[in-house]
């Protein structure tokens, strides 16, 4: 599967916080994330419409946030669910830099076979 395929994938399973996602599923979307964001502020400060919610976010990156919302969540949840543990793993990233662990717990290797959770993650063919 390519990069874009991969970044792809949590779009499809936007609403799908069972199961397992690989690796690769979570950090080309997150990375697709990054870009998309990032084009946004551009363009927002270009036609000068940054800062105008809550003086942090433009119209366009606050859309964007909101739509790509659940797809995170529920990739982030796969992927913790990936390396045997909770997808309220989660809400650890509401206390201040102890979230940083939910980014360590998303870089591990995913479980060998069956876990909990299920089987391990296979790239979706033709997608």
């Amino acid at each position: 599967m390519s990069p874009l395929d991969w970044a792809k994938l949590p779009l499809f399973k936007y609403a799908d916080f069972s199961g397992r996602a690989s690796r690769p599923e979570f950090w080309w979307f997150v990375l697709a994330n990054v870009i998309l964001s990032a084009v946004c502020s551009i363009i927002e400060s270009i036609i000068g419409l940054r800062g105008l919610i809550f003086g942090l976010f433009g119209p366009l990156t606050a859309v964007v946030a909101i739509a790509l919302l659940s797809p995170s969540l529920a990739v982030a949840a796969r992927r913790l669910h990936d390396t045997g543990r909770s997808g309220l793993w989660l809400l650890l990233g509401l206390i201040p830099f102890a979230g940083l662990a939910i980014v360590y717990f998303q870089t591990l290797e995913g479980e060998f076979g069956q876990n909990a959770y299920g089987a391990p993650p296979q790239p979706t063919p033709g997608r």
